[in-house]
Parts: C-alpha cells; sequence; structure tokens
C-alpha cells in the first residue's frame, strides 16, 4: 500500500466506521432504547431473589429449579444490578445522554441569542392567516402589534420599497415556548445525573444486617463490618470508618389479617450516637417497615422477624446452660419455623477436651406458635399467632462443631458430624412450654417459651439526597415540557394606495413548531385582538 492510499484507508475503515457507531450512540432514538432496555434489564432483579438480598433464598431457589437454576445464575439473574450486562447497558446509557444534550445544549444557547425568523414570503399558505385593513401607519401599527405580543420575542423590520412592496413595509416576527426545549434538556440533565448519584450511592454506599433478639440484651454498635451477619459494601468502601452508632431491640409486636398475612411489625428500638452513654439513658423509637430509624446519617429498617426459642439444659452435675436462638419462619402464613441449637458444656465440667466434645449438646427441630397435631404427634402450625406454643425436636449428644474453626449454619446441624456418629441422637419429643426430657445419662432439657427476633438492616447512602433531588427536577422538567407550547406568529403591514385613497394592509400568520402547539379555532379572533389598542384579553390565549 502506497504512502498516499494509506490515509484513505484508514479514513474509510476506521475513522467513517466510528464517527457512525458514535453518532448512532449519542441519537436521542438510542438514549431512548437504552432507557427502556435499562427498565427491563431491572424485571428480574424485582421479581427473581437477589444475592445481595437473601444469600439462602437465593441458594434454595437455584436448588429448587435444578437446571433452569443454574443457567439463571450463570447468566447473573440473581444479582442483577451487579451483572456485568446491566452495568454495561447503564454505562452505554450514561455516555448516550452526555453525547446526546451536549450538542443540543448548545444549540438551544444559541436559539436563546438568534432573533426571531423573518417573515415567509407568502404567508397565505401558511396553516393560520388573516388578512386585515388597518386605520393607521405601518409603524404604528407594527407597534401596536409588538405591544400586544408582550411576553412573545419579537423584533420589528423595516422593508424597504421594492417592486413587491412600492411603499415599503413594515414586518413583526414573534416566537414563544423556547422553555419548552429547556424542560426538555432538564428532564434528560436530570435523569443524568440521577444515574450519576445513583451510581456514587453503589460506590461510596453499604448495607449490613443482623438478627437481634428482641428482648432488650442484644445489642448492635455500628463500629466494625464484624458486628453484621452481612455486609455488602461499594468499591470505595473498606468497612473503616464507620459512623459509631449503638441500637438495641427492647420489644417487638407484629399483627396480622384474617388470612395469616403480615399487617404491620412495630419495634420499640433504643438508640445512641454516644457509644459511651449508658444504656438505660438511651432514647427510644418505634421502627415499622416503612418507616426506618434516620441516626449518624443511616438507615435502620425492620426487614423481617421471627420466633427465637429459649431451652434451658441442666448437666448431669446440676449445672445449667440457657440459650434463646432464632428458628427461621418456613411459612410466613403460620411460622412454623426450624432452626438449631448448639449448647457446650459449663467450665470446667470435662477437664479433658475429648470428653468435653463427647457430652455437648445439640438441638434440631421445629417450633409452632400456634401447635396443631396432625396424625397424633407431627407439629404444625395453624396461624402465626402465638396462642400454643411448641416445639418438636430431636437432640443430641457429642460434638456439635463448636470449636473446629469451620463456618457452620446457624439454623440446622452439620449433617457430616451426625453421618460420622461424632453427634448422636439421644432424644426426639414434642414439648410444650415449661415441658422437659431427660437423657439417658440425666442431662434434662427444658423448653422454656420464646423471645421474637427481629431482622434489621443498615443501610449507608451518602446520594440519597442527590437521588430525590434529580427526580423531583426530572417531573418538573417533563411537565415544562409538556404544557409549554413552542409558536410562532408573523405580521406583515404594507401600504397600499387605492385610486388616489391610502390604506394599510395587514397580514397575521401563525404556525405551530409541533403538532401539540396548535393554535385552536379562535386563532382568527386572536389575531384580529393584535390590532386592537388594547389587546389584554387575546394576549393571555395567545
Amino acid at each position: 500500500m502506497t504512502e498516499s492510499a494509506r490515509p484513505a484507508a484508514l479514513q474509510r475503515f476506521v475513522v467513517t466506521p466510528l464517527r457512525k457507531a458514535w453518532r448512532g450512540l449519542t441519537s436521542m432514538r438510542t438514549a431512548l432504547a437504552l432507557l427502556f432496555l435499562l427498565a427491563l434489564a431491572a424485571i428480574p432483579g424485582a421479581l427473581l431473589p437477589q444475592r445481595e438480598l437473601n444469600e439462602q433464598k437465593t441458594l434454595d431457589y437455584i436448588k429448587d429449579h435444578g437446571t433452569l437454576g443454574t443457567v439463571m445464575d450463570k447468566l447473573q439473574l440473581f444479582g442483577v444490578f451487579q451483572s456485568s450486562w446491566f452495568t454495561a447497558v447503564y454505562v452505554l446509557l450514561f455516555v448516550s445522554l452526555v453525547g446526546c444534550l451536549t450538542p443540543r445544549t448548545v444549540e438551544h444557547y444559541k436559539a436563546l441569542r438568534a432573533k426571531p425568523v423573518k417573515a415567509p414570503r407568502n404567508l397565505k399558505r401558511l396553516p393560520r392567516h388573516i388578512e386585515e385593513t388597518v386605520d393607521g401607519t405601518p409603524d404604528e401599527i407594527g407597534e401596536r402589534v409588538r405591544k400586544n405580543l408582550r411576553g412573545w420575542r419579537t423584533e420589528v423590520r423595516t422593508v424597504e420599497p421594492s417592486t413587491r412592496y412600492p411603499e415599503g413595509a413594515v414586518e413583526v416576527s414573534a416566537e414563544k415556548g423556547y422553555l419548552r426545549e429547556f424542560g426538555n434538556l432538564v428532564f434528560h440533565f436530570a435523569l443524568l445525573s440521577l444515574l450519576i448519584t445513583i451510581a456514587v450511592g453503589k460506590l461510596w454506599g453499604y448495607e449490613g444486617t443482623r438478627t437481634l433478639v428482641a428482648d432488650g440484651d442484644q445489642v448492635l454498635c455500628n463500629t466494625s463490618t464484624a458486628v453484621y451477619d452481612s455486609f455488602r459494601s461499594g468499591a470505595m468502601i473498606d468497612g473503616t470508618g464507620l459512623e459509631p452508632f449503638c441500637i438495641r431491640i427492647d420489644d417487638f409486636s407484629a399483627t396480622f389479617l384474617p388470612s395469616g398475612q403480615p399487617d404491620m411489625y412495630d419495634a420499640k428500638m433504643a438508640y445512641t450516637t454516644d457509644v459511651t452513654k449508658p444504656a438505660n439513658q438511651w432514647p427510644t423509637t418505634q421502627v415499622q417497615v416503612n418507616r426506618p430509624l434516620r441516626i449518624a446519617g443511616d438507615r435502620v429498617y425492620v426487614l423481617g422477624n421471627g420466633f427465637a426459642p429459649t431451652f434451658t439444659v441442666t448437666f448431669k452435675n446440676g449445672e445449667t446452660r440457657t440459650e434463646t436462638t432464632p428458628f427461621i419462619p418456613q411459612s410466613t402464613q403460620t411460622m412454623l419455623s426450624e432452626g438449631a441449637v448448639r449448647v457446650d458444656t459449663p467450665a470446667g465440667m470435662f477437664p479433658n477436651e475429648d470428653d468435653r466434645r463427647k457430652n455437648q449438646i445439640a438441638i434440631e427441630g421445629l417450633f409452632a406458635p400456634d401447635a396443631v397435631f396432625a396424625h397424633g404427634n407431627i407439629l404444625d402450625s395453624q396461624s402465626p399467632v402465638p396462642n400454643k406454643p411448641s416445639v418438636a425436636i430431636r437432640i443430641y449428644q457429642g460434638d456439635t462443631g463448636l470449636d473446629t474453626g469451620r463456618p457452620q449454619n446457624v439454623y440446622s446441624l452439620d449433617q457430616s458430624l451426625i453421618d460420622q456418629g461424632r453427634l448422636k441422637q439421644k432424644a426426639s419429643v414434642n414439648l410444650a412450654v415449661g415441658a422437659d426430657t431427660v437423657l439417658p445419662d440425666g442431662t434434662r432439657v427444658r423448653f422454656d417459651g420464646f423471645q421474637r427476633w427481629v431482622s434489621i438492616q443498615v443501610s449507608h447512602d451518602p446520594a440519597q439526597t442527590g437521588v430525590l433531588v434529580s427526580a423531583i427536577v426530572m417531573v418538573l422538567g417533563l411537565v415544562v415540557s409538556l404544557m409549554i407550547r413552542r409558536r410562532r406568529i408573523w405580521a406583515r403591514i404594507v401600504p397600499v394606495a387605492d385610486s388616489g385613497e391610502r390604506r394599510t394592509v395587514v397580514e397575521v400568520a401563525g404556525l405551530a413548531r409541533t403538532d401539540q402547539a396548535g393554535w385552536g379555532d379562535g386563532f382568527e379572533e386572536q389575531a384580529r385582538g393584535l390590532l386592537d389598542g388594547d389587546a389584554s384579553k387575546n394576549r393571555a390565549k395567545l
């Protein structure tokens, strides 16, 4: 290839395709398509369980749907808002809006500085047109029309005598509705701002969840990520420098509809931003589902709730251990819950570590707030209201895995320990509140009752105010762009000598810039009002 041919090939195969691609990407049609695609892509995030919200529920969903669940997982449908394809659409929309709005803003600025368009040569061809004979000189009538077009952008031009206009003429050009394009630009810039603030919130925000028993004893202090059951943060957050505050759940109540569906959750929450302040001096507030606690720039939400059965284990030497452990609901309509409890032996009871591990107690089973028994001894719950709390449990003795250093599911026992014989089942019983059972070695296990537990979420979003303001400005910009009408009007005032009598002929024509900005049937009346000495009534209509 010759030296002269290289620039031409580069222009043809590189520069021109890139320029076409850029023009296509930055067109308003592409921006609208990407906005629609972004909304469409968000649908799976609303319909399918998401890992960032509920890891266990997501895993159960994948397991229940077999191959389909696995394929959906590979397509990142269980982490939509963190997926690569959602991010790609998000970034493309951002680039498209920037590339689209920049030239439109420049054009609108030029339009604001430009003079109204000159009157067309033949006003009679316009869809709205009248012609009147008026007393007065062209200059007087032109000034009268200009004054009556208050609120319009006007310009009065003097046409020199010519073959077409032997006596000369005066033309008035007027235009209004520039705010329509301004509102359109405001809407799209607010949309761009919304995308930016959402991205900022994701990068510098975090969410932590924790389950607390509502007994006034458990406290959550926002001083470290380690205090949360799960913690998700943006790329710019490393978990240090969190705003310190503490919260405590003193009480919790739940009301239900007759169908068993939850009606309202109400948590009495104590809080403080001074972590050194005595707990009995903390103020309290009521936190509900859509009424979070706002503290230290964070929001504390109530996500869910359940029951935490209390068991007391009395070992054969007379020492006792009491554990209150959350059970996870299997049904929100009946609140039948399942879970597991692990109880270590009292310190010093077994000096030998192997003996201690062989005598730990593990409890696994079901909790029913309103117990009914099917087929004699199969526990179920008939409502979520705790009218008759009972448990159906299996009691194990042996190594519960408390000191293995391996993570365990808090709601179930490690099945491998049971399969290996390190945990051996010693009893299987149904217990009402206050009832107990005795193991073969004399260890006694008693069901003492229950507490309510509450799942809370601490959310930090530094851009939430920006998101709100952007959304409000979007609505205002859309309203302006829909309400303002873009229209033009021209008046040509020509003096005419007819049979020695001088008269002034005025042509008035109007043109709507959009189909929705039509003049209506009253144009002729409004246009004639411009020629009157006082057209204040018609001015409002125009």
